[in-house]
């Protein structure tokens, strides 16, 4: 289970990274980078949303699920 938003840490997101499942892999890099584009723009939206604690602030993790891609296709 990953973190809820929370736009005070979201203020503090230094660096982010896209997880996808080996499940999603036969999508097509095209697609891929629209949909990791649309999912850290907004946040908010995306399925499972992990913050990681950094020195210098926060790691936004995001781990893309299949309700991601069909919405955002």
């Amino acid at each position: 289970m990953g973190d809820a938003f929370d736009p005070y840490r979201e203020a503090l997101v230094v660096e982010h990274s896209t997880v996808w499942p080996a499940e999603l892999s036969q999508i097509d890099p095209q697609v891929r980078q629209r949909v990791e584009a649309d999912l850290h723009a907004h946040a908010a939206e995306a399925g499972q949303l992990v913050y990681l604690r950094l020195p210098t602030g926060f790691h936004r993790q995001i781990t893309v699920t299949a309700e991601d891609v069909e919405r955002l296709k």
